[in-house]
């Protein structure tokens, strides 16, 4: 079998499977990922609600509960990456600590932008079966080329990520790119289709590690990276709905 190609997605790069060997005993399969995967969302799901109602009482600890989750989720996203095994013990605990930036960033735009909330999470979900559907079907082909498209914008759209929160320091801002205009709008739709398509390739990854006979921990691993990429798709529809929003 070919080796695996590398997706944008952090999570799941090349050497994800590699070196995790052939399990002996029971191995990945994808009904478990999903079901994995699953548990993962109502982890996230049950703090995102508690934080949610927590915060619409009391919206000044919104910035707080979105603080520690950022930072602890980084943290134990990390240690997810480069220890796998432990994945069915931290991936649960990445999903409750996203859980909280969910939700607190949420209430942040719910209270300017009511309803907007709702809109993102069908959105996001939507997209995420519509991809699925549409990766089953064959319609879209996992090839090289388009591997390598969607690492390469991925990276790039990072990369001006980072330039901008560094330039900001210096009082160096886009106001076009972040701002309602068109051309903000249509940064923000470009980052959104992006976002989507990484998850056609995190579809194509777990099919292969459960090909490749992956140890069972891996579904773990496999829920936790696809959690990684569609709580970035949501922010980036919420960003977007927001700007349109600004529009009218």
């Amino acid at each position: 079998m070919a080796s695996f190609m590398r997706t944008s997605n952090p999570a799941l790069s090349n050497a994800t499977f590699r070196g995790e060997g052939i399990a002996l005993g029971e191995t990945m399969t994808l009904t478990g990922t999903v079901n994995r995967t699953g548990i993962l969302l109502l982890c996230a799901i049950a703090t995102a609600a508690w934080s949610w109602n927590l915060e619409t009482r009391s919206p000044e600890t919104a910035a707080g509960l979105a603080l520690i989750g950022a930072l602890g989720g980084l943290v134990v996203a990390l240690v997810t990456i480069f220890k796998k095994a432990w994945s069915p013990v931290t991936a649960p605990i990445y999903a409750l600590l996203e859980g909280l930036v969910l939700g607190s960033v949420s209430v942040l735009f719910e209270s300017r932008y009511p309803g907007i909330a709702m809109e993102a999470v069908g959105l996001t979900f939507g997209t995420l079966l519509a991809l699925l559907l549409v990766y089953h079907a064959g319609i879209i082909e996992v090839s090289d080329k388009f591997r390598m498209g969607v690492v390469a914008a991925t990276g790039g759209i990072a990369l001006f990520y980072f330039l901008t929160f560094v330039l900001g320091f210096f009082g160096i801002h886009f106001a076009s790119i972040y701002g309602s205009g068109l051309i903000g709008i249509g940064f923000s739709v470009f980052v959104v289709i992006i976002a989507a398509l990484n998850l056609v390739l995190d579809f194509d990854m777990i099919v292969r590690g459960a090909d490749s006979g992956a140890p069972k921990y891996m579904e773990w691993y496999g829920g936790f990276a696809l959690l990684v990429t569609l709580i970035w798709l949501y922010f980036e529809i919420l960003r977007l709905l927001a700007k349109l929003r600004d529009r009218r």
